[in-house]
């Protein structure tokens, strides 16, 4: 009993300075995990590095087919000094943008609509599923043909991955939402726009992030198979021009590239994610 006395104090004010010291040494816990894991990361991807580069110099696998480190980077440098880089980045990142940022649009708007409609929703189903399973890959020729080679086409390839995951996502997540929290909002008069915009939207904020995660990957996925197909410039042309001379160093430093903005893309979607479970 003395233990549990002194663990929480009676008194108001010692109570509260109590309650402060834990939550700081709480906060304090989670910056130190935090550098500790930031940290172990920066130390695998290091030794990642040093493991290629040694694995290269020792021959233990081929450098003309898989590189090294240090002509990877020797690669970056000299296309980002003669500006040619920073045309194919942004090329494919404007196309990225597009396809991301639509494809979410595009999806939870559809989601919405078919939630909204019962009757559109059982209808749309099956086809929902049909064209999600359909390889994208063989649809690329066809919006070729549709749009041209060029910018929209390749946007097109891209919104025909990330539409669709978009809408099965999110609608799922609107139809999981609790149906006791309805009836509730119901039960106080509200029309079905204000159980949407007071009920279902907040609760699927987290399922929304997730797709936004998931886009991140598919959006890069649909660019870069589009710009196999049709492009003229963009990373996904370069990885193509440097297997077809042979210059694997060319397509290893475009990878390394598109992991880089891949994460930046991440980060930036962590950002809104906590942006938006605040508000939730």
């Amino acid at each position: 009993m003395q233990q549990a006395a002194d663990e929480h104090p009676a008194d108001a004010e010692s109570r509260q300075a109590w309650l402060e010291d834990r939550q700081a040494s709480f906060r304090q816990a989670r910056r130190r995990r935090k550098r500790a894991v930031n940290a172990v990361r920066g130390s695998v991807l290091i030794l990642l590095f040093v493991f290629w580069e040694g694995a290269a110099r020792l021959g233990w696998i081929d450098e003309l087919l898989f590189s090294s480190p240090d002509r990877v980077f020797r690669q970056i440098a000299s296309d980002m000094a003669d500006g040619s880089l920073w045309h194919h980045l942004g090329v494919t990142s404007a196309e990225t943008a597009a396809g991301f940022v639509l494809g979410t649009l595009m999806g939870t708007l559809l989601a919405v609509l078919i939630w909204w409609s019962p009757f559109l929703s059982a209808v749309l189903d099956p086809y929902m599923v049909v064209f999600n399973s359909m390889p994208k890959v063989a649809l690329g020729p066809i919006f070729i043909v549709m749009f041209g080679a060029g910018f929209t086409a390749i946007v097109a390839t891209t919104l025909s991955i990330t539409v669709i995951v978009t809408t099965l996502v999110v609608y799922n997540s609107f139809v999981s939402v609790d149906s006791n929290y309805i009836k509730l909002v119901r039960s106080f008069g509200a029309s079905r726009r204000q159980v949407f915009a007071k009920v279902i939207l907040p609760s699927s904020y987290p399922a929304i992030v997730s797709t936004l995660k998931v886009n991140v990957g598919m959006s890069w996925v649909g660019v870069i198979v589009g710009e196999f197909l049709t492009a003229k410039s963009g990373l996904g042309y370069l990885i193509i021009y440097g297997f077809q001379v042979f210059n694997f160093t060319l397509v290893m430093s475009s990878l390394l590239i598109i992991a880089a903005v891949a994460t930046a893309m991440y980060q930036i979607v962590v950002y809104l994610e906590k942006l938006l479970l605040s508000r939730r």
